[in-house]
């Protein structure tokens, strides 16, 4: 399957040109969620006729059933790579990744609060010349630059999130919170309304005539 660069990039994968070892492929994921949220998964013309075919009352929402099934296809990939983990850090954290997910499968939410697709290809990319050969993905713990094409994005949570977007796409598109802050990533911040400002200069001002 051909990684996020090599689709960016137009580049044809080869056995040379890949040397992850613990990468998420979460291939499934990405079709389970197109077929329930077929809107919010692509805004390509073949996946919209598709979204209308599949949804005739554009309001329609996921079954609870499938949308826990989204969330234990997840939650099974994290725990495959928890019991791969190289360092009990990783391990500690891909499991705490499992078991907050545990609440979304058990008792699913109505609606799946993930980014879209266009938030997630928006995400900013890390220059690979930034990057130090030590750093390293904390889902998939491998190092970036093992990668000869790898693509690291940076979470407007914290300068200091990142991860291979391929590792963390899923889990943003499913949950739209940073999988280390658990910060929400994807609303826009609220900017105060001018109006309010003007109405209190002006409350201001009339306390100075009275």
């Amino acid at each position: 399957m051909a990684t996020q660069y090599e689709v960016e990039h137009n580049i044809k994968p080869t056995p040379s040109t890949s040397h992850r070892r613990r990468q998420v492929d979460m291939s499934t994921f990405t079709a389970h969620l197109s077929t329930i949220a077929p809107e919010s998964s692509s805004t390509t013309s073949t996946s919209a006729s598709h979204a209308h075919e599949h949804h005739n009352n554009p309001h329609a929402v996921p079954s609870p059933s499938d949308t826990s099934a989204l969330f234990r296809l997840l939650q099974d990939q994290m725990g495959t790579l928890a019991t791969t983990a190289p360092t009990e850090s990783n391990r500690a954290f891909l499991e705490s990744l499992v078991e907050a997910l545990e609440l979304d499968v058990a008792h699913p939410p109505m609606q799946i609060e993930g980014v879209s697709q266009e938030f997630l290809d928006g995400l900013d990319r890390v220059p690979r010349k930034t990057l130090r050969d030590d750093d390293t993905c904390p889902i998939c713990a491998e190092r970036y630059l093992d990668d000869q094409y790898c693509l690291v994005v940076e979470l407007p949570c914290h300068g200091s999130h990142r991860f291979d977007l391929e590792c963390v796409g899923p889990w943003l598109r499913g949950k739209g919170t940073c999988p280390l802050c658990r910060k929400e990533v994807g609303k826009r911040k609220e900017v105060p309304a001018a109006k309010d400002d003007e109405e209190e200069e002006e409350d201001d001002m009339d306390g100075l005539y009275a």
